[in-house]
């Protein structure tokens, strides 16, 4: 895009009821929107991988309550467990 003279930015900024900002304004602006973003999307992630682990907990609190505990927890009791664990949101699930 072409520089703009100063009739120009004058113009554009008498009809916008705005202010012209430089390329390192600017810049800085959207550097510090980009940290805002990052923030909000790790600290999203952040309660997401903790909600997960928590239903996944729940799974095995739940199932574990069923079974005696003097008992051995026998091996496909696990293997019925990962499958739930796997399975708690089918859309998810790799095909």
């Amino acid at each position: 895009m072409a520089e703009m003279n100063d009739f120009q930015k004058s113009f554009l900024i008498g009809t916008q009821g705005g202010s012209l900002f430089t390329q390192k304004e600017f810049d800085d602006a959207l550097a510090e929107a980009k940290a805002e973003i990052m923030a909000m999307a790790i600290e999203a992630s952040r309660t997401a991988v903790m909600m997960e682990r928590e239903a996944c907990a729940k799974i095995v609190d739940e199932s574990y309550a069923t079974t005696s505990p003097n008992e051995p927890i026998p091996a496909d009791w696990l293997l019925t467990l990962a499958e739930e664990i796997r399975n708690r949101i089918p859309s998810q699930r790799a095909q």
